[in-house]
């Protein structure tokens, strides 16, 4: 395999003995704090499973069917027929992830070469930012659609298709009626782009709102109103539909959330592993110790809609996107 050296300076370094093992252990805290401290948002209102170690890549989640209320009058001695319980299974498999880097001899791998460090926390990043858009397509992929301007579908929508707070309520409204909790205390949340976010600051009714209830605190990172009973928040890895609306124009969407209506899962106590190659240590492969490697691995993954009407996507035309 061919490497590209990078454009810097370093030791040159076998990655032999304990200087090769200590700084491993240090990696791997960095990576996986700055997993945790995560900035991406679409796995925010999910219900979280773990799997036990060794029990499988499948889980299933299991929800109550709703009971209907029987409006008929008892009969005097009359025992009703009763009502049938039904619960529903809903399976997903874990997926592993990973990625890595490669480097010449020229960057120190073993010691805690600044530049292997600055990738480390990158990787990171990117990490995060892979199980954010895996989730965010999972959240996508749902069936209960809302489009702007009274259109039926995607490819029909156009310029002039703005997203409007009232088409907002209405989604909300639809939610109410079928009983869906909102997402957080009493509040639904909205995750929009950062086009949507601008055409909604024209919206006449959105400002008034916005000006009513300015003095409100946030409680997520990103909001940018809580009005109408929805919590407002701008996420730049939101979903755009690049080229799939009328004549080639690209739909943005908005993802109005109920009460915790999708899930994810990972197998317990297996979250991410820094894995690093020293310098020679692919054997008579690198005969003259010039290459080496750091990466890392999810080893198990996996996100699932559960509800869908509590999941509505709401698709628009932005006017300044």
């Amino acid at each position: 395999m061919a490497v590209t050296p990078l454009n810097t300076t370093g030791t040159i370094n076998t990655g032999s003995g304990a200087a090769s093992t200590n700084p491993q252990a240090y990696f791997d805290r960095l990576l996986l704090e700055l997993l945790v401290q995560t900035e991406f948002m679409h796995a925010k209102f999910a219900q979280e499973r773990d799997l036990p170690k060794h029990g499988g890549n499948t889980v299933n989640f299991r929800k109550i069917v709703a009971l209907k209320p029987e409006l008929t009058p008892l009969t005097e001695g009359v025992t009703p027929e009763g009502l049938t319980a039904s619960l529903e299974a809903i399976t997903v498999s874990t997926k592993q992830y990973g990625d890595w880097l490669a480097f010449t001899d020229m960057v120190d791998v073993t010691q805690l070469d600044p530049i292997i460090k600055e990738y480390t926390v990158e990787l990171a990043r990117m990490a995060r930012e892979k199980l954010d858009l895996i989730t965010r397509d999972e959240l996508n992929a749902g069936t209960n659609a809302f489009f702007a301007n009274g259109k039926t579908s995607r490819v029909l929508l156009a310029a002039g298709d703005k997203p409007t707070v009232d088409d907002l309520r209405r989604i909300v409204l639809g939610m109410k009626e079928r009983h869906v909790k909102p997402a957080s205390g009493d509040r639904y949340v909205a995750f929009i782009t950062p086009a949507v976010s601008f055409d909604l600051m024209d919206d006449p009714k959105f400002m008034k709102a916005y000006e009513i209830a300015q003095n409100g605190t946030p409680f997520i990172k990103g909001e940018i109103a809580d009005i109408y009973g929805i919590k407002f928040v701008e996420l730049v890895n939101a979903k755009v539909f690049a080229g799939e609306g009328a004549a080639g124009i690209d739909v943005h969407s908005t993802l109005v959330i109920g009460r915790k209506p999708y899930g994810v899962t990972k197998i317990k106590g297996e979250g991410v592993q820094t894995i690093i190659k020293a310098l020679g240590s692919s054997g008579v492969a690198d005969p003259l110790n010039q290459r080496q490697s750091i990466g890392y691995k999810i080893n198990a993954y996996a996100v699932k809609r559960l509800y869908e009407e509590a999941i509505v996507r709401y698709e628009s035309v932005p006017s300044n996107a």
